[in-house]
């Protein structure tokens, strides 16, 4: 089994739109850009985020773009992700706080220095500088319940 074989079926229940679209475009040479977010809702990753982690590093060390994004903004207006309660809304120093180690420990996963290097970004960085009347016109696109 080549590298790319096993980084689509490793752990991998379903690919989404299709295997066969994303081994075309891996198996062309194209490098594509990967990201996966994380709320900084408390100070330490589980073991449940290794899931994301251990595919992106398959990914990485195959030559693509990983970006791991931070969740600041949301975590400062108490995103409900989709689930029944809101998150409680932290202030941005507990969301700061709270993202403080986060690479370090992701970094035990995912490649932050050397060749091909990952990224962290924060959503903040264009979430924040949106006016309110940006926002309230993304907002529009969705229901109050999502």
């Amino acid at each position: 089994m080549d590298k790319i074989d096993e980084l689509l079926t490793r752990g991998v229940s379903q690919i989404i739109p299709n295997k066969e679209d994303l081994e075309k475009e891996l198996r062309s040479g194209k490098k594509l850009r990967l990201y996966t977010g994380i709320d900084p809702t408390g100070s330490q990753v589980h073991i449940g985020h290794t899931a994301w982690m251990w595919k992106l590093r398959a990914f990485q060390d195959l030559g693509h773009e990983v970006i791991v994004l931070i969740g600041d903004f949301t975590g400062m207006i108490g995103d409900p992700s989709g689930k029944s309660d809101a998150r409680k809304i932290l202030t941005k120093e507990e969301v700061d706080k709270n993202a403080e180690t986060y690479k370090e420990q992701i970094g035990k996963i995912i490649r932050f220095d050397g060749p091909n290097a990952a990224t962290i970004r924060r959503n903040s960085e264009w979430h924040g500088k949106m006016s309110a009347l940006e926002m309230a016109q993304n907002m529009s696109y969705l229901t109050f319940a999502q």
